[in-house]
């Protein structure tokens, strides 16, 4: 099995993604444990003193000005983990707490939060044996890190709250920990607090939704492209040279993947035919445009998350150099919450075009010569009629995730946190966009297969009939009388959800951008 091996500086997207999605093994380098040592020893030499350190001998957020004696601070550490354990709603995804696990490990081990080392091998150990806290849905407001999911993972460190162990099955975690030979963690000064303060779950979402991003939007250049063919567009929008001169990297690359997928068509170009047209609709003309751009949002959102991967976030942090403690405000999650956000908002605009182009091959007044909703006998069959309903619901339902999440705020804490990123919220909202772009790219994707096949005596592009091969010995049908239509629909959405649809067109084009 792959391995990843944690040090000081970061980790990177892919080896969240090994950890998260994939169950790669993590180790700890010895770099990270000398780190781990020398900043205990810091924080373990204030804690002796008597002056009052926030997070190693005080309480916490509005209770900050408390002093705790040393024979309180280890029922303080465990107190916060408890109370903060607060969190309500469906359980979250295995793969986001993994994510949300990593993360945290990975600041741990940066040597900037004073945590022992033997914290972060039990993390580690945690990781390694499958044991996957219970974590809900709410409770994080993305400030102060993603408290409350954080604490429900540092409860299971901890042997209590509920876990989900390899096989499935919820238990309760001092089981699981017993069982697999982990002992739990009794935490000291520091400790609690900086396993709780980080954005940790809204970066992982993150990461996660890029390498989603990054098959989809290759898809939605495939179902474009399939479309434009089908209409019996003009591929002449997609030459380089127009693209050079307004030079957006995304649109230039999707320009070139519907250009590669079109290559050798004998459907396209008839739009002097018998009902002769100057130009495309723009859901057809300007699909590299708007594609495009939200490409350009994802690359800027890489950015954000490769900062973001390179930080330590604590608060207070250990800045071992000076062999202090100090508060800082790197927890508010603003920078994360404001991407995650634009990135909702560049899949509600894709989806949005795709709709209107599955429209548009339905519609016999625009769809230049295709039956109505390519039914077999229109009247008597419907055909797709009401997989465009159930394609329009989805494209509302994106609209209404687009609505930014991080231009709210509610105050917490007793006013001590006073304005927060929602930064969380951001990143849950964006995986259900995520998950509904996918269905939204495959009614498209049915449509425009069909409507292709309906096109009798021209010939398609190669790498067009390399997907209708390959869609339908998925299972899903082709053109004919009325049908159940959902298992057509659910297997279109396997097959673009697993990157099918992508596969099949590189056996032709090659790596599409």
């Amino acid at each position: 099995m792959h391995t990843v091996v944690v040090g000081t500086s970061g980790v990177t997207a892919s080896d969240v993604l090994a950890v998260a999605r994939g169950g790669a093994r993590v180790e700890l380098s010895e770099e990270a444990l000398a780190a781990l040592a020398a900043a205990r020893e810091i924080v373990e030499a204030l804690a002796a003193k008597p002056d009052p350190v926030y997070g190693v001998s005080t309480g916490f957020g509005a209770l900050a000005t408390r002093h705790i004696s040393q024979e309180l601070r280890t029922q303080l550490q465990r107190n916060i983990v408890r109370s903060h354990a607060a969190g309500m709603g469906p359980r979250v995804e295995r793969e986001v707490v993994r994510a949300l696990m990593f993360l945290r490990l990975k600041t741990v081990c940066s040597g900037h939060t004073g945590v022992r080392p033997e914290v972060a091998r039990t993390m580690a150990a945690l990781l390694n044996a499958g044991i996957t806290p219970v974590v809900h849905e709410y409770g994080s407001l993305g400030c102060s890190g993603d408290l409350a999911p954080l604490s429900h993972c540092a409860l299971t460190l901890m042997g209590e709250g509920d876990a989900e162990g390899p096989d499935g099955v919820v238990r309760p975690a001092g089981e699981l920990l017993a069982a697999h030979g982990i002992a739990p963690v009794e935490l000291r000064e520091k400790e609690g607090l900086a396993l709780l303060n980080g954005t940790d779950g809204m970066l992982g979402m993150l990461i996660m939704a890029l390498d989603d991003l990054d098959t989809l939007y290759k898809s939605a250049d495939v179902t474009a492209a399939l479309s434009l063919e089908a209409l019996l567009g003009t591929d002449k929008v997609l030459a380089p040279e127009l693209h050079a001169i307004r030079p957006h990297p995304g649109q230039e690359a999707s320009a070139a993947n519907m250009l590669a997928v079109l290559k050798g068509s004998g459907l396209t170009g008839h739009h002097q035919d018998d009902a002769p047209r100057v130009q495309d609709a723009y859901s057809v003309r300007c699909a590299p445009q708007v594609a495009g751009a939200g490409r350009d949002t994802m690359a800027h959102a890489r950015l954000v998350a490769e900062r973001e991967l390179a930080s330590a976030i604590d608060n207070p942090v250990v800045l071992p150099g000076e062999g202090r403690v100090e508060s800082n405000g790197n927890f508010h999650g603003a920078p994360v919450a404001y991407v995650l956000d634009f990135l909702a908002i560049a899949a509600a605009d894709l989806a949005s075009i795709a709709e209107r182009r599955t429209d548009r091959l339905l519609d016999k007044n625009r769809s230049h010569g295709l039956p109505p909703f390519l039914a077999d006998d229109a009247g008597v069959d419907s055909g797709l009629m009401i997989a465009q309903y159930t394609q329009a619901a989805l494209v509302s339902e994106l609209k209404r995730l687009a609505v930014p999440a991080s231009a709210d705020s509610i105050p917490s804490s007793a006013m001590q946190e006073d304005h927060v990123s929602m930064g969380w919220s951001a990143a849950r909202k964006l995986r259900t966009a995520v998950d509904n772009l996918t269905r939204v790219l495959a009614v498209e994707l049915y449509a425009a297969t069909r409507a292709v096949e309906l096109r009798e005596g021209l010939t398609p592009a190669p790498a067009t009939r390399a997907v209708i091969d390959a869609v339908r010995e998925a299972g899903v049908q082709g053109p004919g009388p009325d049908r159940f239509l959902a298992p057509d629909l659910a297997a279109a959405d396997a097959f673009v959800r697993a990157g099918r649809l992508v596969a099949a067109v590189e056996t032709v084009t090659g790596p599409l951008r």
